[in-house]
């Protein structure tokens, strides 16, 4: 399965047009996605349908792999990247590559720096019912615990809280979309990688930006350095430190500089309890509790929310704690 070919292909076509250059493509390699020769000087490519924000993290943990497996330079090629992501990789001396041809690549002698190329605009990938919503929901399940995958519909719409109707419609899409293999024994995740990514692009979409509920401040500066002294339970609902203070507590290898709260409090509860008032420029985020939360945790939200909401932050260091995570805590899916 290479879904990544076509618009290698074009991205190469218009590069070549814009430039004169001599440009040649190889595509289908098992440890990445191609290789392109520009001049004479010979690339690793790594594809991606778009690049921003919320899916950089994952670029960025796949460059430190390739650089692992080959000795030559890397060229990101995507249909489409932001104008910030764009500024960020050629601050980073990061080459890529659009299906428009605008890029930055700089290897010897070679620089190329094309700007103002129109790009069509991006398809919507993230369509379906399974990247929705109620989708996320039931992907959060079966990305969290394997063993959530062999639940029944109606046990796993009851884990969800969703229909058994919802189940049905977002497990066929997933079998559709070669994420799920159904056996006569059992189901099995398939391309797991991509299904992750997948889904953290749709939850920082789609389910996350509703489950906001305040932007806050800690009313006593000093609880920025001192959070962990901070009783979040109580008797009235379940609050769990989430993102970079949740990853603190589950890695000692991140300082938070923002906060996440994820609770089933209302937001004005929160505040009164732990010391936060109301400021869009606050540092403490209050959210929504999505999922049942299980007995065993009393501190942090899981593994797998901690891994998104990190990944979806783009800030570097905590990219690299997500990749900490994703290695220790959430093997499964690699």
């Amino acid at each position: 399965m290479y879904p990544n070919n076509d618009y290698i292909h074009d991205a190469s076509v218009a590069l070549e047009q814009l430039t004169g250059l001599n440009i040649n493509m190889e595509s289908r390699r098992n440890e990445y996605d191609g290789i392109i020769d520009i001049n004479g000087h010979v690339f690793t490519v790594e594809a991606k349908n778009e690049l921003r924000k919320e899916n950089k993290g994952f670029l960025y943990a796949r460059l430190d792999e390739l650089k692992a497996k080959t000795k030559r330079p890397t060229l990101i090629i995507a249909k489409y990247i932001t104008s910030d992501v764009a500024l960020e990789l050629r601050e980073n001396g990061i080459n890529y590559l659009d299906i428009a041809g605008n890029c930055f690549i700089k290897y010897g002698e070679l620089l190329l720096h094309i700007v103002g190329q129109k790009v069509h605009k991006k398809e919507k990938t993230n369509q379906a019912k399974a990247f929705q919503e109620v989708g996320i929901k039931i992907i959060f399940n079966l990305l969290s615990n394997p063993a959530n995958l062999q639940l029944s519909y109606r046990e796993l719409a009851e884990l969800a809280d969703v229909s058994i109707g919802s189940v049905s419609n977002v497990m066929t899409e997933l079998e559709e979309q070669n994420f799920i293999l159904k056996t006569k024994l059992k189901r099995v995740l398939k391309n797991k990688p991509a299904l992750l990514e997948r889904w953290v692009v749709a939850y920082q979409d789609v389910l996350r930006p509703r489950l906001v509920k305040k932007q806050m401040r800690f009313i006593k500066p000093d609880l920025t350095q001192n959070w962990r002294n901070l009783q979040l339970d109580n008797d009235e609902g379940v609050t769990l430190w989430g993102a970079e203070p949740a990853a603190a507590l589950l890695t000692n290898q991140l300082v938070p500089e923002n906060f996440s709260i994820y609770t089933t409090e209302s937001w004005q509860n929160m505040g009164q309890d732990i010391g936060l008032v109301p400021d869009p420029n606050g540092k403490v985020e209050i959210l929504q509790i999505f999922w049942k939360q299980s007995p065993d945790n009393k501190q942090t939200t899981p593994p797998l929310l901690i891994y998104a909401d990190l990944i979806g932050s783009g800030f570097s260091r905590n990219i690299e704690t997500a990749q900490i995570i994703l290695e220790n805590e959430l093997q499964h899916i690699r």
